[in-house]
């Protein structure tokens, strides 16, 4: 998950950032197909992350006594390794299918990055063909890990339910809290991107979704998880009790002009 969050980042806000501070906002048509590459593999291998660390709950909850032999280093290794190669096949077809495309209308894309909508929208070539293929490929793709993300949290929820006392459900349900919180986001997010009929489409409802995606989220997922950690709780207890900021009695201050 760190290593997705950074790569999310490092794609896409780094050239983001030279653009506007520089206002040179070309990209080569090579830089752009790699761009389109390494966001389809970055969002496939989310999904089946996700689902493996939902997996990983289940097991922890379900079968807790048998936890360290399900979920051995051996094993987590290939699940993780899975994940990686399940987004690389899927993103080549990807790529494969969008350079097929003749673009002829305009070179400027209209968005943050080199993303599979709004170029097609630039190309002269038809593209149904390659919508509903994308569009299969997607479902099928997508369609394991939600399952398995799924299934995994009705047997969750419904061992959760068995629990007798408050306390014990209340402390069962926080030790996958962190993980439904980041599901949510992910999924909330890449539904409202690409899942949204056509009539109600907009290019600017997609750059606030890039941002969110591409950006925020990769902020948030860390501080999501940390809040959980002891070590990070008493690091913001002790940081509280020695840190005070009285704003009366500093000179902090801006100017306009």
């Amino acid at each position: 998950m760190s290593v997705l969050d950074m790569s999310f980042t490092t794609m896409v806000l780094p050239k983001l950032l030279n653009m506007f501070l520089t206002g040179n906002n070309v990209i080569s048509y090579s830089g752009c197909m790699a761009q389109v590459f390494f966001f389809v593999v970055l969002m496939v291998t989310e999904y089946f992350i996700l689902a493996t660390m939902a997996y990983d709950r289940y097991v922890a909850i379900c079968h807790p006594l048998r936890y360290s032999s399900f979920m051995s280093l051996r094993i987590c290794f290939w699940m993780s390794m899975t994940s990686w190669c399940a987004g690389v096949l899927e993103g080549i077809p990807f790529v494969l299918l969008i350079s097929f495309c003749t673009f002829c209308r305009s070179n400027e894309v209209n968005h943050l990055f080199c993303d599979l909508k709004p170029l097609m929208m630039l190309s002269c070539t038809d593209t149904h063909t390659i919508e509903k293929v994308i569009l299969g490929f997607g479902a099928t793709v997508g369609f394991v890990p939600s399952v398995m993300t799924l299934v995994s949290y009705i047997y969750i929820i419904s061992t959760i339910l068995k629990i007798h006392s408050k306390e014990g459900r209340h402390k069962t349900f926080s030790t996958c809290s962190s993980h439904l919180t980041v599901i949510l986001l992910f999924y909330g997010t890449v539904l409202g991107m690409y899942m949204r009929p056509k009539s109600s489409y907009s290019m600017d409802q997609d750059k606030m979704f890039a941002v969110f995606y591409a950006g925020v989220i990769p902020m948030l997922n860390p501080i999501i998880y940390s809040l959980k950690n002891e070590e990070v709780k008493k690091a913001l207890s002790r940081i509280k009790k020695t840190v005070y900021f009285n704003p009366l009695q500093s000179n902090f201050g801006f100017r306009v002009s």
